[in-house]
């Protein structure tokens, strides 16, 4: 097992980008393998990779995830390979679909046919990558765009790896399965350990679809963790983030971690929290203690 470090989301915990630097580089001391940026609507994660590149020597950096929505799939191609060149080679390329409440709150796009749209996304980066002219037709995607001045491209800027690792952030069946078939890594988020066999299937299922093998694919799930004596006390500081993610990380009818949940056993849980948060009721929003979640199960 392989560890990696993610920065979150900047701005809480009063820490600013010294603190967070020196948190990336004892990381690094310590002999963790990767460290990750997430993206919302604050503080631009490519940009914190080329940062961290010119100040540390060995760990790996990646973007956990880069909204599709966000930036066309050349775009994110360029910025891997700057990346991949300012670092010597560390880059990982991390991307996921997001949600309707960034992707149409912020990007102004609406959020519909996430998988189509996904499979164009990465069919496009995988030819940018490669160096190979960009020609491609699908259900969202169609470059160059027809009937206009445009031609085949390719990408004027190499990685220094022969193949930029691309990582898909996913939840429900069909992306993880596309991640499986497309991607050399499965981003992904709250899964307990014996809820991994399930969604490795599905990733085993798109590997097979492409005809290959899983042999060499990186599964790289994000795990909540905070270490203390006090295991209570431990507990009690997660659950906000939890809230979080199962209240306030979409809206009432779209939030893929309160539907993971739902989908892992805890229904009555996952919609207590979320009607707790979006009716401004934070304090009550936190999941219950550990030993009544055990009972639940």
């Amino acid at each position: 097992m392989r560890l990696g470090y993610s920065m979150s989301y900047w701005g809480g915990a009063g820490l600013g980008p010294a603190d967070h630097l020196a948190l990336v580089r004892e990381a690094e001391r310590l002999g963790y393998e990767s460290v990750w940026a997430a993206e919302t609507y604050g503080t631009d994660p490519a940009s914190l990779m080329a940062w961290i590149a010119g100040q540390t020597e060995r760990i790996a950096l990646g973007t956990g995830v880069l909204q599709m929505s966000g930036r066309k799939p050349v775009v994110a191609a360029m910025t891997a390979a700057t990346i991949d060149q300012v670092s010597g080679g560390r880059a990982r390329l991390g991307v996921g679909v997001s949600g309707p409440q960034v992707v149409e709150g912020w990007h102004g796009e609406r959020f519909d046919r996430p998988v189509a749209r996904a499979r164009d996304y990465l069919s496009v980066l995988r030819l940018a990558l490669a160096g190979r002219p960009v020609s491609y037709s699908g259900a969202t995607t169609t470059l160059p765009l027809p009937g206009g001045q445009g031609k085949e491209l390719s990408l004027g800027v190499s990685p220094v790896q022969k193949h930029l690792p691309v990582y898909l952030g996913a939840m429900g069946p069909k992306t993880t399965a596309l991640a499986g078939e497309l991607a050399d890594g499965w981003l992904a988020i709250h899964f307990p350990p014996e809820h991994l066999a399930e969604r490795t299937a599905h990733l085993r299922a798109g590997a097979a679809r492409a005809g290959r093998s899983l042999d060499g694919f990186d599964v790289a799930p994000m795990i909540l963790t905070l270490v203390d004596e006090d295991e209570e006390l431990a507990f009690d500081m997660m659950r906000p983030m939890l809230a979080l993610y199962l209240g306030g990380m979409g809206s009432r009818r779209t939030n893929f971690y309160n539907r993971l949940a739902r989908s892992l056993g805890f229904e009555k849980e996952a919609e207590a929290v979320q009607e707790a948060f979006l009716g401004g009721r934070q304090g009550e929003a936190s999941p219950a203690p550990r030993r009544r979640r055990a009972a639940a199960r």
